[in-house]
């Protein structure tokens, strides 16, 4: 059966704000103009290998493009040879990093693959009309101001239609200068993505690639045959019993995002375990069962409504041999906790913690091979409907890239989540504090803001 992929892409807007103690509301922050230059293909400074080139079941279920920003302003260097540079170090890294220049196409089995040589990867320059302080804080994404500074190609339609990587250097007059990146998540998770990054940058300052990238993605390939060994509910459609879909569709969204320092951290993972049920957690699980707690309430599910948390667990270590280290791909798998809202909103904290550790607990080497063969059999896709993806950023070195101009100002994604989405991003010098992005319907948004005080 041909695999028909459409990926729609947009960046999320709202018309009005409001401020909140604790919280941000999106809105337009600053008129940003923009003037970019005509794209151009960056190859492989080097002849690189020919041919298709294998994506694993595990990169087939995300092939969504992610958009990041990066800001850059040096005391000691202008911004004019900024394009150079980063051109000519991805150039570079593209030798061994090659299947970034590729061409995403579909195989005769229906699935993406990488077609290599491809055109290779999209270079655009552009010139903005202010300082580059007044981009303000990543943290709080201004999709409407950020966006223009992330090359889009015009037209494109889905995925098939677009590079596998886009970038964008954009000059602003205070001599600073932004990184805009595109990058198809069907090609790297994010731990990968940072290794690929960073590589770049420390090429563009003249060092040595540390650790080689792991070409080989055959090595998590579906078993033959395939061999089904869990439920595996990522996957399970639930049915809409509480009409939330209503809901989304007959309010205005708002996105907002909001803000746990160390010692909200610190209450809510003592709070999780005050019942004597659990001895200790983490700050994720703490954090996750607490956001999943409050959103089914302000989506006020019905008791007997299934809910569904989804979120990623890294492979790396878990995969038996272990996945080896620059592994260049997506080494992560979905798992996930069901149950019902009356009962996720009945019991206390430690319920909901218990259900997350139990779901990274299951995260086996079979679990995982499980779930390979189970989209090999089925093509399925995790179903959504009344369920949270949370995606955690936190240990995600965007704070280190340095291409010449020393590390960021700041960084951090373009767009908020979609409705379904929370995003974790880590906060501050020390990283120890989170931001949780969400999008929520304006009333459920007001409920969520409250529970988000009860800490």
């Amino acid at each position: 059966m041909f695999y028909q992929i459409l990926i729609h892409f947009s960046l999320l807007t709202t018309s009005r704000a409001k401020d909140y103690s604790g919280s941000y509301v999106m809105a337009n922050s600053i008129d940003l103009n923009v003037k970019q230059g005509e794209p151009t293909r960056v190859q492989p400074a080097e002849e690189t290998e020919k041919g298709p080139y294998f994506l694993s079941n595990l990169d087939q279920n995300i092939a969504v493009p992610v958009r990041t920003v990066y800001c850059f302003k040096s005391a000691s260097r202008g911004n004019e040879d900024a394009a150079r540079v980063i051109k000519d170090a991805l150039s570079k890294i593209l030798v061994p990093y090659y299947p970034m220049a590729g061409t995403l196409i579909i195989s005769s089995e229906g699935k993406l693959i990488v077609d290599n040589p491809g055109e290779g990867a999209v270079f655009v320059e552009a010139e903005a009309n202010c300082n580059i302080e007044e981009i303000r804080d990543l943290a709080k994404p201004h999709p409407d101001t950020l966006g223009k500074l992330v090359y889009n190609v015009p037209g494109a339609r889905n995925i098939l239609e677009m590079p596998l990587m886009t970038v964008q250097v954009t000059r602003f007059k205070c001599g600073g200068f932004t990184l805009g990146l595109c990058m198809n998540h069907c090609m790297k998770d994010g731990l990968c993505a940072m290794e690929f990054v960073n590589a770049w940058s420390e090429t563009a300052r003249g060092l040595d690639l540390k650790i080689p990238p792991f070409l080989n993605r055959t090595i998590i390939k579906a078993r033959n045959p395939p061999k089904i060994e869990f439920q595996h509910n990522e996957f399970e459609e639930i049915k809409d019993v509480s009409n939330t879909k209503k809901l989304y569709e007959e309010e205005n969204m708002l996105y907002r995002s909001f803000f746990f320092d160390p010692e909200k951290l610190d209450l809510l993972k003592k709070k999780a375990t005050e019942d004597g049920v659990l001895k200790k957690c983490s700050t994720f699980e703490a954090l996750s069962g607490f956001v999943w707690r409050a959103r089914t309430a302000a989506l006020s599910m019905q008791p007997d409504q299934q809910t569904k948390l989804l979120f990623a667990v890294d492979g790396r270590s878990r995969f038996v041999p272990p996945i080896p280290e620059g592994y260049f791909g997506n080494a992560i798998v979905l798992t996930n906790s069901l149950c019902k809202a009356g009962e996720l909103l009945k019991n206390p904290l430690s319920f909901s913690v218990g259900l997350i550790r139990k779901a990274i607990d299951m995260v086996t080497d079979s679990y995982m091979r499980s779930a390979i063969d189970y989209f090999e059999v089925t093509r399925a896709r995790p179903s959504l409907t009344a369920t949270l993806l949370i995606t955690t950023w936190t240990r995600l070195s965007f704070h280190t890239t340095d291409f010449g101009w020393g590390e960021p100002l700041c960084s951090g994604p373009v767009t908020l989540p979609e409705k379904e989405v929370i995003l974790f991003l880590s906060h501050g010098q020390e990283r120890k504090s989170i931001n949780v992005l969400l999008g929520l319907p304006s009333s459920a948004m007001e409920i969520f803001e409250v529970l988000m005080m009860q800490v």
